[in-house]
């Protein structure tokens, strides 16, 4: 049996009977930390930038899109993918190094949106979304990481097997939706090098391409039928080394969206380890500040790849620079959405700790990556005092975890820009999702969530 056909059996058979309580529930936070996400997002340039292009091109009001109104179902899923990732506070997975619900939620939302699926199949396409991209997520973890984006390439999986879900496949149809889908896997890191928008790109596109590829199998168009293991397939092109088992390994015994990590603060969360430290320390001594004289950041190679930047020179860079990061969380106590602005860019206090702190890597933290997202800060004051902090798992992580009342605070926060009556009415009916005959009922009124 084929990778292809062990996925598409997988998808074809479960549904939301099979699913655990505990599963039901979890799925319905990461549905509403997404829209937390997602709102805050749609305002945002990259974002405004994306929406003109696509009312400048059209399409059926099939599905809603957050920045307000309808467009086709792909339009939606790609608005809606890029939306949710701007702020960066979207959920991760640590094996595979994925965020799974900027790709598989505007896909199953859009496709559920317009073929008027209820509450209980959109939470079961989302779950089966998030396994099959975390699978191969961890597969090609993490050598496929240096160069692609795990979000952007595994995503589109996870999208095309919600998509396919939600249009009620046949197990042949999904082996070729997982075709299509893996032939458009793409999405390069090479936009942090200067801070390029596509990073909003690639979870949009990623939404899109599953749907496209779930659409398009409905109508009988083939894909590749070995697209993950084949000899010209995604493995052996984009990956060093890969492991075919993860696949596979307990498939339809266990539910990978329960290894699921919420992020609480707004940067990426190679960043948040140190994060949590610095802002424990800064709170158990507040004279801290006058008294550092240099801070060593210790962690794993693929935290470095992404974050070492000793002088970001823009908001979105500050989000990506451990040095950054690790100076705010000392000063300010905390890393929200407010605290990465142009002030704190600038701010004279942080510029002149971070040139006091020295990430570099951890033999023993590098080792138990992707496993545990550890750090080790080693703080030496004026005195000669040295003060040594370590963790494996940041805040948000399921070993460190986060309340349902943390979630409904951060998607509140997130959504300000919502009526207080629609915030409520959302999260109510996301947290009751299987009770709704359709989830076209989540984002109505839109007269009033999207009149802003």
């Amino acid at each position: 049996m084929s990778l292809s056909q062990a996925l598409a059996r997988y998808v074809r058979n479960t549904n939301y009977e099979d699913l655990p309580e505990d599963v039901v529930s979890f799925t319905k936070l990461c549905i509403l930390d997404y829209f937390g996400s997602a709102f805050a997002g749609a305002n945002k340039p990259p974002i405004q930038k994306i929406d003109e292009f696509v009312k400048e091109m059209g399409g059926e009001q099939q599905a809603t899109a957050v920045t307000g109104g309808k467009t086709s179902v792909m339009n939606a899923a790609l608005i809606n993918g890029a939306a949710s990732h701007i702020v960066e506070l979207d959920d991760i997975h640590k094996a595979s190094i994925i965020h799974a619900a900027t790709v598989v939620v505007p896909a199953a939302l859009s496709m559920a949106e317009w073929k008027k699926r209820s509450g209980k199949d959109f939470i079961a396409a989302v779950a089966i979304g998030y396994e099959v991209a975390y699978r191969i997520g961890e597969a090609v973890t993490p050598s496929h990481y240096y160069y692609w984006h795990n979000t952007a390439t595994c995503g589109t999986f996870g999208a095309a097997a919600a998509a396919a879900k939600l249009l009620d496949l046949k197990e042949e149809q999904i082996i070729h939706a997982i075709g299509s889908a893996g032939t458009q896997a793409a999405g390069l890191w090479e936009f942090i090098e200067d801070g390029a928008m596509t990073k909003q790109m690639h979870p949009g596109k990623a939404a899109m391409n599953g749907v496209i590829s779930a659409v398009l199998a409905k109508k009988g168009f083939t894909g590749a039928q070995k697209i993950l293991e084949g000899n010209r397939g995604f493995f052996r092109a984009m990956s060093e080394q890969y492991d075919e088992s993860k696949i596979t390994d307990r498939l339809g015994e266990e539910f990978k969206i329960v290894e699921n990590s919420f992020k609480i603060h707004a940067s990426c969360r190679h960043t948040h380890h140190a994060m949590d430290l610095m802002i424990d320390l800064a709170k158990e001594n507040p004279t801290f500040l006058q008294e550092v004289e240099r801070i060593t950041v210790k962690t794993y190679q693929v935290a470095l790849d992404i974050t070492d930047n000793n002088n970001p020179a823009t908001q979105y860079a500050s989000k990506f620079s451990l040095q950054f990061c690790t100076a705010l969380a000392l000063i300010k106590k905390q890393g929200g959405l407010g605290d990465f602005n142009e002030e704190s860019l600038w701010d004279d206090r942080i510029r002149e700790l971070m040139t006091k702190v020295e990430v570099k890597v951890d033999p023993e933290i590098d080792a138990r990556y992707p496993n545990k997202w550890g750090a080790k800060v080693e703080l030496e004051l004026n005195n000669g005092e040295k003060i040594i902090k370590e963790t494996d798992f940041p805040k948000g992580d399921p070993e460190n975890p986060v309340t349902s009342n943390e979630i409904l605070d951060k998607f509140s926060l997130l959504a300000k820009n919502l009526p207080e009556d629609s915030k409520k009415r959302i999260a109510d009916r996301v947290l009751k999702l299987e009770s709704l005959e359709s989830v076209t009922k989540i984002l109505e009124p839109k007269e009033k969530i999207f009149n802003r």
